[in-house]
């Protein structure tokens, strides 16, 4: 028997029955995206303005946020308060439509992908058969955002940025397919409930510990590549080209300020979240762990993905344009080809 989803279990509880019907499943639906969208806005609200700032300023030998608060922790409601309240600057001759378009793509396009990363028992909005096919479609619109952002705000530096992350995201995003293709393979199937629950189990004991039957144990080479290839679509160094502020300002997102700068930067981190979801899926075993929660182990996962890229944000110089996207094409996109034949070669001999 399938797990309920979260969208099942809200409109049946509401009493539309186990058959809900479109007025139930919309309902629930609702309600269950309005559930997860406040665990990663929460999370989100937690990572940008504070730990980001915190894990740097430990790395970088500084000091991090710590007056407004316990821990500084309440700079979260300082920076609300401060770049909402500044004012909508919106440069002369820009595209409006798409200028005001953009953030809202960058943000949004996280959260739908959301839409299908098991967080824990049941706590999943929707559990489509091409799941993970939706994900990486609905992740790949931040580049349609990007683009629409410098190329709407009438400034050369900002166009300078979008196509920076055009050619970036294009030289990364074949080899992360690819590679979470190889991982389909390993599954047989592209419903990411499934591709989790087939690494349930023990893959080896060695002494009385268990290694767990996770994909990263399974085909390592495939999860570093999928990782690096992660840190690449979300912006991370060494590949934070697109928006490298000693070059070209701040990117596609230069002219944007209040409200639009919080989207933007809202999504960067959503991002991120949404590759750190991507990983947990296809790697780490989704939710699994042993004693607590389902949710929690999720969220802990998700917390040190998040970590890692910051650690490579603080610690790994920037590329140059060509050489990031020579890595993209002659070695990511070779090297994520050669793991894909050599999976589906042992996935035959194995069958």
């Amino acid at each position: 028997m399938s797990i309920l989803t979260l969208t099942e279990r809200l409109a049946r509880d509401l009493g539309f029955g186990a058959d809900p019907g479109p007025a139930g499943t919309a309902v629930g639906g609702l309600l269950a995206a309005a559930t997860v969208a406040v665990i990663l806005l929460t999370n989100a609200a937690v990572a940008g303005p504070w730990a980001k700032r915190r894990v740097l300023a430990t790395i970088w030998g500084k000091k991090g946020p710590n007056r407004m608060g316990p821990l500084g922790l309440l700079i979260i409601v300082a920076d609300v308060v401060r770049l909402i309240s500044k004012e909508l600057i919106v440069p002369e001759r820009a595209d409006r439509p798409a200028y005001d378009v953009a953030p809202l793509l960058v943000t949004f396009s996280a959260l739908f992908g959301f839409a299908v990363i098991p967080m824990g028992s049941g706590i999943q909005v929707a559990d489509p058969a091409t799941g993970i096919v939706f994900a990486f479609a609905v992740a790949s619109l931040a580049t349609l955002g990007m683009t629409m952002a410098g190329y709407a705000s009438n400034n050369k530096f900002s166009l300078l940025g979008s196509l920076r992350a055009v050619a970036q995201n294009i030289a990364y995003e074949i080899p992360l397919v690819v590679t979470a293709a190889s991982i389909v393979l390993l599954a047989g199937t592209m419903q990411t409930s499934e591709i989790v629950a087939a690494q349930q189990g023990t893959l080896v004991s060695v002494a009385g510990l268990s290694i767990p039957a996770w994909y990263a144990f399974v085909n390592p080479f495939a999860f570093v590549l999928f990782v690096v290839a992660n840190l690449a679509e979300v912006g991370r160094n060494p590949f934070d080209t697109p928006e490298a502020p000693t070059e070209i300002i701040a990117g596609f997102q230069t002219e944007y300020s209040s409200v639009y700068f919080v989207l933007l930067y809202l999504g960067e981190f959503l991002h991120i979240f949404l590759g750190g979801g991507l990983i947990i899926t296809l790697f780490l075993g989704g939710p699994a762990g042993p004693v607590l929660p389902g949710i929690v182990w999720f969220l802990i996962k998700l917390w040190a993905v998040f970590l890692f890229t910051q650690w490579a944000r603080s610690a790994m110089p920037r590329m140059r344009i060509d050489q990031l996207i020579g890595v993209g094409w002659k070695g990511m996109l070779v090297l994520s080809f050669a793991n894909l034949v050599l999976t589906a070669l042992l996935m035959a001999v194995m069958i």
